[in-house]
């Protein structure tokens, strides 16, 4: 997606600051922290697998400095956006 944005490798990152945005993660998604039976934690356990089957991505915005996670659609989708609004000039 241009020169903006770049999918970080979730191995590099801290065990702190990965267990952070994962939270992040499932508190923007809105689930339901007791659908896992062990809270936050059981969630948290679930996205790094998630990750590492590629199912999810962490990526970053050299713009705006910010980081996020996004399931491989979301990720797929937000760039078909960036490339229309690139079409339009915008």
């Amino acid at each position: 997606m241009g020169d903006r944005f770049i999918e970080v490798p979730y191995r590099m990152l801290p065990l702190d600051i990965l267990d952070a945005l994962l939270e992040a993660f499932v508190t923007r998604q809105g689930y339901d922290t007791t659908d896992t039976g062990a809270g936050m934690s059981g969630w948290v356990r679930e996205l790094k697998r998630q990750l590492e089957s590629s199912e999810l991505v962490i990526t970053h915005d050299l713009q705006t400095e910010t980081t996020e996670v996004m399931t491989l659609a979301q990720w797929r989708s937000f760039g078909r956006d960036l490339a229309g609004d690139e079409e339009e000039g915008g």
